[in-house]
């Protein structure tokens, strides 16, 4: 009987924590500032979210690094929560990044890439074909169009191996590193600014006091710090993982946070808060206030750059979770296939790509991907948790690295997520009760495809 090929080891020390910084930093950096300030209307304060919200994202690494040596499998969060808390949660977790949350994000980042290509294509918005079924008007854009030819490209790359796909990876980072160094240097050094900018008070449009506001602007920048995670998704690729996931995880998430800081506070020397909050295109309007007109051109390839890396990081490590369920049985058994020659799991990044572009031509994604940030921290909150659980529960399981902090740090986390959750239902209930119910549609479709396969197993074999 020939022997299955096997997912290839191939993403090294660097490769790791290019899809760490490079899945993290994606367009927010250049958008949400403004929103930030408009919640809590001071610079100094948005510098604080930013870096409380990092140093929250580099707690939550600090856990991930433990399960990451503990269980270098491909599947990350899925792998954590089906040990931790047993088959229904790790299948609700698939569930809902495969149909909805990863899917959709991917959907979302090409679009921004299409939408900053447009900068230089105008035309690219055009409309190519518009229909209206069932009273149901459907336009077709070049923008559409475009960022689902661009996932499709991308998802031929990961197919061809885990190796090309990470230099693509380290590559797009580093250029993505680049040009947010050099608008850091740029604003500091030519943005003819001020300090005083730092000592200006906005009004801010929170009604509930200055918790809650501060609560608001942390989603704004967890969105902008999420994708620490998605190394745990590709453990099984990762060369010598006791070691490299620990410190790819790490530095990778405290690399984003200087940078993060550091950006933010060039926008707030060149620009004063007032401008800041008016505008939704804060990287633009200061490139603009640095370079003049071609300010514009280089934010639209900062910005380009930085989707780039994010997409393949995303479908890199996206499509390793349906693979991980398939191999469990708890997702159709094609998915689990990998290819012989590449080592790759090219059905399971075939199907993520067919479900992701499916969102791209529909231009529905944006509505339901905001619905699951609610659902996305949940699963962070009890995957940190499932530390405890396990360490209950496995004694012992090796652990080449330990939290740091243990149990204070991992303990921190989950309260602070706890909160945040708790926050975000009560500020935007409806967008977090639709979390909720796409996140329970998974549970039904657990139950069903047991009994499925039940039943399957129980026929006679002809």
């Amino acid at each position: 009987m020939s022997k299955q090929p096997e997912l290839v080891k191939g993403l090294g020390l660097y490769g790791a924590t290019s899809v760490v910084a490079g899945t993290m930093i994606g367009t927010a950096i250049f958008v949400v500032p403004g929103i930030m300030v408009q919640d809590v209307g001071s610079p100094w304060r948005v510098m604080l979210v930013w870096v409380f919200a990092g140093v929250l994202s580099l707690f939550g690494a600090f856990g991930y690094a433990e399960l990451g040596a503990a269980l270098p499998e491909a599947g990350g969060e899925y792998v954590y929560l089906h040990r931790a808390y047993g088959p229904l949660w790790g299948f609700l977790f698939g569930w809902t990044q495969f149909f909805v949350a990863k899917t959709a994000s991917i959907a979302a980042i090409a679009t921004g890439f299409m939408i900053y290509l447009g900068f230089f294509f105008p035309h690219l918005s055009k409309v190519f074909c518009e229909a209206s079924p069932a009273g149901l008007t459907l336009r077709l854009t070049g923008l559409q169009l475009g960022a689902a030819g661009l996932i499709l490209l991308l998802s031929a790359i990961n197919v061809l191996g885990v190796r090309r796909s990470g230099a693509v990876q380290t590559i797009f980072t580093a250029s993505k590193l680049g040009v947010l160094a050099l608008l850091v240097v740029l604003g500091l050094g030519l943005g003819h600014g001020s300090f005083a900018h730092f000592q200006t008070v906005v009004h801010s449009r929170a009604e509930t006091g200055f918790v809650s506001a501060f609560g608001l602007a942390m989603v704004s920048a967890l969105w902008a710090y999420d994708g620490w995670n998605n190394l745990s998704m590709v453990a099984g690729e990762v060369a010598d993982p006791q070691r490299n996931m620990p410190r790819a995880l790490i530095f990778g998430s405290m690399l984003v946070i200087v940078v993060y800081a550091l950006t933010n506070f060039a926008y707030f020397y060149v620009l004063s808060p007032a401008e800041v909050a008016g505008t939704g295109t804060v990287a633009s309007d200061a490139a603009q206030r640095i370079l003049g007109t071609a300010g514009g051109a280089f934010v639209a390839v900062g910005v380009m750059v930085s989707s780039f890396a994010t997409l393949n990081g995303s479908i890199l490590s996206g499509s390793r979770i349906p693979f991980a369920q398939a191999r469990d049985g708890l997702f159709p058994p094609a998915l689990a296939a990998v290819h012989s020659r590449f080592h790759t799991p090219a059905v399971a990044i075939a199907a993520q790509a067919v479900v992701a572009g499916l969102f791209a031509l529909s231009g529905q994604y944006e509505a339901l991907f905001t619905k699951v940030i609610f659902s996305e921290w949940l699963f962070y909150a009890l995957v940190t948790a499932g530390i405890f659980v396990l360490r209950r529960r496995r004694p012992d399981l090796a652990r080449p690295y330990r939290t740091w902090g243990y149990p204070l740090v991992p303990g921190i986390f989950v309260i602070l997520a706890g909160l945040l959750l708790a926050n975000t239902f009560y500020e935007r209930r409806s967008d977090s009760l639709w979390g909720i119910v796409l996140m329970a549609t998974g549970i039904p479709a657990y139950y069903l495809w047991n009994l499925w396969q039940r039943r399957k197993s129980s026929q006679p074999r002809s």
